[in-house]
């Protein structure tokens, strides 16, 4: 009785909400040929392979909100996909690349990545039903996000595909890195979000040509375009930590003014 319940709530999904939960279902796929090209030592069509994953992920939750095709389904879906494509393959990637070397102390940076990411994505599937979250600290997430993590683990590779040389297939560097990365997803620093960001009419069309050209130079130097996004977002993050604590600040001042009013009124009485 409960399976036939249960198959009954996922034969009703509305078809706009199968369309998010598609590209959820290639991001995974995407993660998952990652580490068939790992297998394979076609190590810049891993990197490709995990990146596509990462710019699915990133529109099916729009594409969700778009279509207002938002599901409990959909969010566990997605969640489960993380994981996979952004813990999983990037560890597996780099186990397979140079970690192995390591011995066991390579294969404990991998698992130290994956339950890492778990831990992060438990998480924030817990923080999204807080009803005393503030407003403004939508713009911000706990710690690195997922796909950005994901990402970021593979910076090694491709730095040595920029660059070559010996410094960066170092397994010792890979690992070190990685390690940093595993506590920046679990920590409680802030980093921006950009799911809230609007551009203003008018810099609609600078916008659009800064990010054509920001294609063209991504197809003619697709490494060094990647690896300087990178650098840029580990420079935000302290940038990020100033903000959300000029937010609190002002939060925080208001309401401290009125304590102290309060007390004042009462003092008088």
């Amino acid at each position: 009785m409960v399976l036939r319940s249960r198959t009954q709530r996922l034969r009703s999904l509305p078809v706009n909400s199968l369309i998010p939960n598609i590209l959820t279902i290639l991001a995974l796929c995407a993660g998952l040929t990652a580490m068939r090209f790992a297998l394979a030592e076609k190590w810049q069509l891993a990197v490709v392979a995990i990146i596509v994953a990462a710019i699915l992920d990133g529109l099916d939750g729009r594409l969700a909100r778009l279509l207002k095709g938002t599901s409990k389904f959909g969010a566990e879906l997605d969640s489960l996909s993380d994981f996979v494509s952004f813990g999983v393959a990037p560890g597996f990637v780099l186990y397979r690349w140079n970690l192995a070397e390591l011995g066991g102390v390579g294969w404990i940076v991998v698992l130290a990545f994956a339950v890492c990411m778990a831990l992060r994505l438990a998480r924030f599937n817990t923080a999204l039903d807080d009803p005393n979250k503030p407003s403004w600290a939508a713009n911000f997430f706990t710690g690195i996000p997922a796909p950005a993590a994901g990402g970021l683990a593979l910076l090694p590779l491709m730095l040595s595909f920029q660059y070559g040389g010996v410094f960066f297939r170092m397994p010792a560097v890979a690992a070190v890195f990685t390690v940093f990365l595993s506590f920046m997803m679990v920590s409680q620093i802030p980093t921006y979000s950009f799911k809230k960001l609007r551009v203003r009419r008018e810099y609609v069309l600078p916008v659009l040509l800064v990010v054509g050209l920001a294609a063209a130079v991504l197809a003619s130097y697709p490494w060094l375009t990647m690896t300087v996004l990178a650098l840029v977002y580990l420079a935000s993050i302290p940038l990020s930590v100033r903000s959300f604590r000029r937010q609190v600040a002002a939060k925080e001042g208001p309401e401290e003014g009125a304590g102290e009013a309060v007390k004042t009124d009462k003092a008088g009485k």
